[in-house]
């Protein structure tokens, strides 16, 4: 008969490994959240920002032509719209690298915004920010 082996330190071992798998869960989560939020406010600036472009229904075809179903919104006005939207918010003191971009369909305004947001946790062989983006659009209807 052979004399029981000792175990210690196999605790110690199955500690440290649930440790370490909890750690990377936390740090997974975390930048989830922090990724998800910066998100939600480039989405809010996203929608903001396409309503202030749908303000560019201007323009002559609007008292020679009327307005139709939905009215034409001047592509150049959209623009300057947005940017002066953007501009009034601060937004790219609080989103730095904030990109956007604006294009206008018949009697549509699609903006697009986006920004490099910094993880609290950079997961191991990624290099620079990821980017995070949102999109919005705004109709401009005509009605009674």
């Amino acid at each position: 008969m052979t004399a029981p082996r000792p175990e210690q330190g196999q605790t110690s071992l199955l500690i440290i490994g649930f440790a370490v798998v909890a750690a990377m869960l936390v740090a997974v989560v975390v930048d989830a959240s922090v990724a998800y939020l910066h998100r939600q406010g480039l989405s809010s600036l996203a929608d903001g920002a396409a309503l202030a472009a749908a303000d560019g229904v201007q323009g002559e075809q609007v008292y020679v032509g009327g307005l139709g179903d939905r009215a034409e919104v001047d592509p150049v006005v959209a623009e300057v719209y947005v940017a002066d939207y953007l501009r009034a918010l601060g937004a790219a003191e609080h989103y730095p690298g904030l990109r956007y971009d604006v294009q206008v369909t018949t009697g549509r305004v699609l903006v697009r915004v986006a920004a490099p947001v910094d993880l609290p946790f950079t997961p191991p062989g990624v290099e620079g920010a990821p980017v995070v983006g949102s999109t919005a659009a705004a109709v401009v209807l005509v009605g009674d």
